[in-house]
Formats: C-alpha cells, sequence, structure tokens
C-alpha cells in the first residue's frame, strides 16, 4: 500500500477544503482590491516618465556639449599646429582640419618671392644699394629713408 491510503484509513489525511463560491459582489471587492493594490505600485508612473524624459534631454544636451567641445579641442590644436585661426577651420575631424589648414595657408601663401629689405639709407622695395653714394648706378638721395618730407610753405592768401 502506498502512503497515501494509509492516511486515509487511519484517519490521519489532512483534511480537504471545501469549495467555496462567491458571490458577484464579493468577486468584485477581490477585483476591486487586487487593482488597487496594483495601481498603487505603478502611482507614480507619470511623474517617473517624466522625470526620466528630461534626464534623456539633459543626457542629450551634455552629450551635445562634449561633442562641440572635443571639436573646439582639436581645431585649437590644429590651429597651433598650422598657424591657421581656429575660425576658419570647419572640418569635423583632425585629418580634415589639418588638410583644409594646409590648403588655406597654400593659398594664402604670397605668390611671390619674400625678400627682406634691408631697412637701410638707399633701400626701395626689395632693392637695397650697395654702391657708394657717388657711383653712376648710387639710388638718388630722393628714395632714401633718411630723406624726410619737408612741405612747402604756401604763399599767403589774399582775399
Amino acid at each position: 500500500m502506498n502512503e497515501a491510503e494509509n492516511m486515509d484509513i487511519n484517519g490521519t489525511a489532512p483534511s480537504r477544503q471545501e469549495e467555496r463560491t462567491f458571490t458577484q459582489a464579493e468577486l468584485n471587492a477581490i477585483v476591486a482590491d487586487r487593482l488597487a493594490r496594483e495601481r498603487a505600485k505603478y502611482a507614480d508612473y507619470d511623474k517617473l516618465k517624466d522625470k526620466a524624459g528630461k534626464a534623456d534631454a539633459l543626457q542629450q544636451q551634455l552629450d551635445t556639449l562634449e561633442a562641440d567641445t572635443a571639436r573646439r579641442a582639436m581645431k585649437k590644436k590644429v590651429s597651433d599646429a598650422t598657424g591657421v585661426p581656429e575660425a576658419l577651420l570647419t572640418g569635423d575631424t583632425e585629418e580634415s582640419c589639418t588638410e583644409q589648414a594646409h590648403e588655406i595657408m597654400q593659398f594664402a601663401a604670397p605668390s611671390y618671392p619674400a625678400i627682406p629689405d634691408g631697412g637701410t639709407a638707399g633701400a626701395v622695395g626689395n632693392y637695397q644699394d650697395v654702391f657708394s653714394p657717388a657711383s653712376d648706378k648710387a639710388l638718388s638721395k630722393a628714395f632714401c629713408r633718411d630723406n624726410k618730407h619737408k612741405p612747402k610753405p604756401y604763399p599767403p592768401c589774399i582775399y
């Protein structure tokens, strides 16, 4: 014999609970109680949803600011390396900004050779007189840097 039959014979088996029937009012009360408990769990759902939306918006702003800060730092690095002002660089990557800076420098480079002016008497433009003033090929005194302009006095006006 198995244990369940022994328990029934000996009277030691647990008593079985009778099935209970509920009235409609009792069933409605049970369901209403259960719904109230579930609604209480999620009572602040709208507040949490609003907070989550605000947190997402703030995170997006933070990401945008971080990306902008990184782009500015990259442009400053390229600007310092090439000498091109940051405002002229519009690329999004360091490589594109560097390439753009080189193109700007190539465009801005003078098309004539830079020959330093001696800055001494007799120098005109990029040419400096290396000959003595007594020479035929010496520049006239009019082109000498030491020659200051002296305006002529005007005759008095008669009215």
